[in-house]
């Protein structure tokens, strides 16, 4: 699981903004929103240009380098903070695997440019190597790892990636863990006509495609049913003899064509649902931007209680700011370039019994 992560000098961010899993509270309700002692589910809140999305191409810039995965490229355009002299990102993540803790850290001065790597493993460097001068210190790698690799030439890929695709790593390697995780974590968001996502891919292009190919068209028309979008589904070959999904009504209409922004936005999620137990890291980008408030909440109930990843969500909907939901803990604000959690942005001790929503609304959480 991903217990830290920290970037620097990345678009809007041109102080250290940091997200901490660990920082958990000891709350005795809705405790499956926390998992190994580590966040679980969490949403981020912030206005508008605060930094919402350019915070999770941050934390995914890390599948561009290491696995080969669906890249954007286009988002990763303006790298670099523009008031910075700076002229490189820095990146830290940490993760814990049982009982082994892996610390990676990296900068850059584009998304496909390394210019530092290093690598530790429960306190102990395995090694840490400079692409523009090509000096690297591999000794941890060698005594611990593998004695097999020759590390004398100049490099320009990841060295993660070198080692990984270069030795037979034991399944319960933390470092095969560690690019295991990385090459299973997902972000995706649903905006009209702009449906993106970065990392797991799946073989199918269209969400046609998908269902039909996964003989999943009647479980789909349940799940839709209950959303409480009370549509008939079927399939029927057209002219060209494709397969397409129809609603049926007295009519027979195309369902890509003719369903809502909300409802496209439902089948985005239900393929990617219907794929968590190969995610290791879920991020949706504004997940409930045609969500009624209902179906908003029935999407987090989902994440918390049905998919054992972790989950990030951003979003502007404060009805779900509320201990029924998830707990203080679980709630962030990005801010002034800074992610607090509501723990941390007020001296009250927040209990069960708070109404967060209005505390939020009424200015509680100065961040």
């Amino acid at each position: 699981m991903l217990k830290y992560f920290s970037v620097q000098n990345f678009k809007c961010f041109h102080d250290k903004v940091e997200f901490d899993f660990s920082d958990v509270r000891d709350y005795h309700f809705n405790e499956q929103c926390v998992k190994d002692k580590l966040l679980h589910n969490a949403i981020i809140y912030g206005k508008n240009a605060s930094g919402k999305t350019n915070l999770g191409y941050a934390l995914f810039d890390i599948t561009y380098h290491m696995v080969d995965k669906n890249k954007v490229p286009s988002v990763y355009k303006n790298y670099c903070n523009a008031d910075c002299e700076q002229d490189y990102a820095e990146f830290s993540y940490e993760f814990v695997f049982n009982n082994d803790t892996v610390c990676y850290k990296y900068k850059k001065k584009e998304v496909g440019v390394l210019l530092y790597e290093s690598l530790y493993l429960n306190g102990m460097r395995l090694f840490e190597y400079d692409f523009e001068n090509h000096i690297g210190d591999f000794t941890g790698i060698q005594e611990k790892v593998t004695d097999t690799l020759r590390f004398d030439e100049k490099f320009d890929i990841s060295l993660v990636r070198y080692i990984v695709n270069n030795t037979i790593l034991a399944e319960d390697s933390p470092i095969k863990k560690m690019v295991k995780f990385v090459s299973n974590m997902l972000w995706f968001r649903s905006l009209v006509g702009n449906n993106l996502y970065m990392g797991y891919q799946i073989g199918e292009k269209t969400i046609t495609e998908y269902l039909i190919k996964n003989y999943l068209v009647a479980d789909f028309e349940e799940f839709l049913h209950e959303c409480g979008i009370e549509e008939t589904l079927v399939t029927q070959k057209d002219p060209s003899g494709e397969e397409i999904i129809y609603i049926k009504r007295k009519k027979l209409l195309p369902f890509i064509d003719v369903a809502s922004s909300g409802t496209i936005a439902l089948a985005m999620f239900y393929i990617w649902f219907h794929e968590a137990e190969h995610i290791s890291f879920l991020w949706i980008d504004e997940f409930d931007a045609f969500y009624h408030y209902e179906l908003a909440e029935k999407v987090v109930q989902l994440l918390e209680e049905k998919i054992q990843c972790q989950s990030v969500l951003t979003s502007h909907n404060t009805n779900l700011l509320s201990n029924k939901i998830m707990r203080p803990d679980c709630y962030f604000i990005l801010a002034h370039g800074k992610l607090t959690s509501i723990v941390n942005a007020t001296p009250r001790e927040l209990r069960e019994g708070h109404n967060l929503e209005k505390l939020f609304k009424n200015g509680e959480f100065d961040v």
